[in-house]
């Protein structure tokens, strides 16, 4: 069952006896714990009937003695395990699983870890309730979800906004879903949240930032992109040369996909360089500027400055002298 159809059955009121949530992604986990926590009982029998647990407090008997408990002035009995991933031996829990009521709603908080499906506690699990596994989005799925998250809340936002938001925020959903919701506070949905929008009130500056820079190595425009250097250079706790060069190195990987792309249109590039349409044009310009040979140099030129951003090599060099160094490199 993936993440959407979970959220639309608790929204519809479909409930399972157990879910176990597991996985890399806190953000996925979180999110259908605290609807169901939020959703499933009314503010009158909260008090009764739902229970909030801890793994690094409880054990598996602990857990099975709540959950077999009945439902006191209502329907359900909601037992939440936060980080159950501390519980101990919690595949013992496959003893008890056939025990739980057809009343009780039992959530257990996995992060992290995953079991593993082979085992009898997954299979269970997997029978009679909910076995989710939350996985990272990859960086190049975050714009997307960006945009389908302020859908919901009935906003729009243009593909170069949400790729700022993306580059200088990573794949930390929970970061993410926090800039957005300021956003949200200060917009409203009638408008169209665009770059000066997350300038003004996330902090990220429209004209020196990743996408600024990629965009202007692409077209080899040497005075932009030292401009934008320079101030990364200037703001190297906010800018971190190490992710400057993760991104960049994914750029110049993309442009390497393009050259031996067999599909040139539009949307087959899109699809194969796993951005917006709306960036296809951005990257052909780019491939004109950079040959095979020359990406595969700056792949390698890349390689050589993660090592020195992690002070191999580097050792009385600066942040902002680095940075200069790259780019002449890049663009040479």
């Amino acid at each position: 069952m993936t993440f959407e159809q979970i959220i639309s059955n608790i929204r519809n009121k479909v409930y399972h006896p157990i879910y176990f949530l597991m996985g890399e992604e806190p953000y996925f986990i979180d999110t259908i714990s605290d609807m169901i926590e939020a959703e499933v009982l009314d503010a009158a029998t909260k008090d009764f009937n739902q229970i909030i647990l801890y793994g690094n407090e409880v054990d598996v008997k602990t857990i099975v003695n709540q959950a077999r408990n009945f439902p006191m002035m209502g329907n359900y009995l909601v037992v939440i395990v936060k980080e159950a991933q501390d519980v101990k031996n919690i595949e013992s829990l496959d003893a008890f699983v056939e025990m739980i009521p057809a009343s009780t709603i039992l959530v257990l908080n996995y992060k992290y870890k995953k079991l593993d499906k082979r085992k009898q506690l997954a299979k269970l699990i997997d029978k009679k309730g909910v076995l989710f596994e939350s996985k990272k989005l990859y960086d190049n799925n975050i714009p997307e979800w960006i945009q389908n998250f302020l859908a919901q809340k009935s906003y729009r936002i243009s593909p170069k906004a949400s790729q700022m938001i993306a580059d200088f925020l990573g794949n930390e959903l929970h970061k993410i879903r926090n800039e957005l919701e300021k956003l949200m506070i200060a917009l409203p949905p009638s408008r169209k949240i665009e770059d000066e929008d997350v300038e003004r009130h996330i902090g990220i500056s429209k004209d020196f930032n990743i996408f600024e820079l990629q965009k202007a190595i692409g077209q080899k425009d040497i005075l932009k992109a030292n401009q934008i250097i320079n101030y990364f250079g200037n703001n190297s706790k906010d800018l971190p040369l190490i992710m400057t060069v993760i991104i960049l190195y994914g750029y110049f990987t993309k442009l390497l996909k393009l050259h031996y792309s067999k599909d040139k249109t539009q949307n087959g590039l899109a699809s194969v360089l796993g951005v917006s349409p709306f960036f296809v044009r951005d990257y052909q310009q780019a491939a004109t500027n950079y040959s095979i040979a020359h990406c595969v140099k700056c792949i390698s030129v890349l390689r050589e400055f993660d090592l020195k951003a992690k002070g191999l090599g580097s050792t009385d060099i600066g942040d902002s002298e680095l940075y200069k160094e790259l780019l002449f490199k890049i663009l040479h």
